[in-house]
């Protein structure tokens, strides 16, 4: 399998070589660039044509979400995971409307900075359980303000039984090893799954398929990506 190519979008150039030689350091990520801001960021994409880009949010001139949101609309198949110090909620809020793959903080670990960069490549949203409870939660809170609660939830009638109780664990945050764990199934089982749910309701990830699963009310009760999930 050929290495994820990745770029890199940071300002301070000492955390981006050293995030940089962490990837090298693992056979499965090949850094093909570095750019110092968010206009030398989209003009490498575009000659570079990676995989991955690895996005700060606070540059000089373009900063990182609307270099994201030119990249997306250029080049929507490249993975954009934002890394950055800032936790704040409208930075998080911004990066994943502006079309960003995830959002870590600068203070992840190495080993949990290539599991998730790796499971963003896959598809998978690459974000914390605390930031996945962030969004569902900010998501929940817009679909009580946009109108008043139903007696019982929309369903989304294109999904089968099945295809709802991935949608549903997938909202509260679980992974596909968790979710193929708790139906008893093959992971690889749970990734068609998934994609046939995101092509159904016409999604392009993991994370708009939280927020369509909160919106349409098909997580009972708030969300708690900390429990185990249930075996049906």
């Amino acid at each position: 399998m050929s290495p994820i190519r990745v770029l890199m979008v940071d300002d301070h150039a000492l955390f981006r070589r050293g995030v940089a030689g962490l990837l090298a350091a693992s056979s499965d990520f090949d850094v093909v660039g570095e750019a110092g801001d968010g206009l030398q960021g989209l003009e490498m994409a575009r000659k570079l044509m990676p995989d991955l880009i690895l996005m700060d949010i606070s540059m000089p001139g373009l900063d990182g979400i609307e270099t994201t949101r030119r990249i997306k609309a250029e080049m929507p198949y490249v993975r954009i995971v934002v890394l950055t110090a800032s936790d704040g909620d409208h930075h998080l809020f911004d990066a994943i409307k502006a079309g960003a793959q995830g959002y870590l903080l600068k203070k992840i670990d190495p080993q949990t900075l290539y599991n998730t960069l790796r499971g963003a490549v896959q598809g998978e949203a690459a974000v914390s359980r605390f930031m996945a409870t962030r969004i569902l939660e900010e998501f929940a809170r817009l679909a009580r303000q946009a109108s008043p609660p139903s007696p019982a939830p929309r369903p989304a009638t294109s999904l089968t039984a099945r295809e709802k109780e991935v949608l549903e664990l997938v909202a509260r945050g679980r992974s596909n090893k968790e979710i193929a764990s708790a139906f008893g199934t093959a992971e690889n089982t749970v990734k068609n799954q998934l994609k046939n749910i995101l092509e159904k309701l016409q999604l392009e990830n993991r994370v708009q398929a939280a927020m369509y699963a909160v919106r349409e009310g098909l997580v009972e009760g708030p969300p708690n990506p900390e429990g185990p999930p249930q075996r049906r």
